[in-house]
């Protein structure tokens, strides 16, 4: 075999891989806004984030979690008083 074929194979293949890595990806999904009443259907909790903050105040927090009608990750943004309240008297 001969170098340039294998460079093209090689290059090839790493293309492949990259393009299933993206297609893979689960953070390009949109996070949809909470809203009073709204149905949730959250078999698993993958993580919790909000931003940090030393203010006791309402911060935008996210949940990313896997459905449990329909096995896919999806994310919600709420509203919610931040960490730092717990912390003051």
């Amino acid at each position: 075999m001969n170098m340039r074929t294998l460079q093209i194979t090689t290059t090839l293949a790493c293309a492949a891989f990259a393009g299933l890595a993206q297609a893979n990806d689960t953070s390009s999904s949109q996070a949809v806004p909470y809203h009073y009443g709204m149905a949730l259907h959250v078999g698993k909790v993958i993580s919790l984030n909000e931003p940090s903050t030393l203010e006791c105040q309402v911060v935008t927090a996210d949940m990313k979690y896997i459905d449990s009608a329909s096995g896919k990750p999806a994310e919600i943004t709420y509203q919610k008083m931040s960490d730092a309240c717990s912390y003051q008297n």
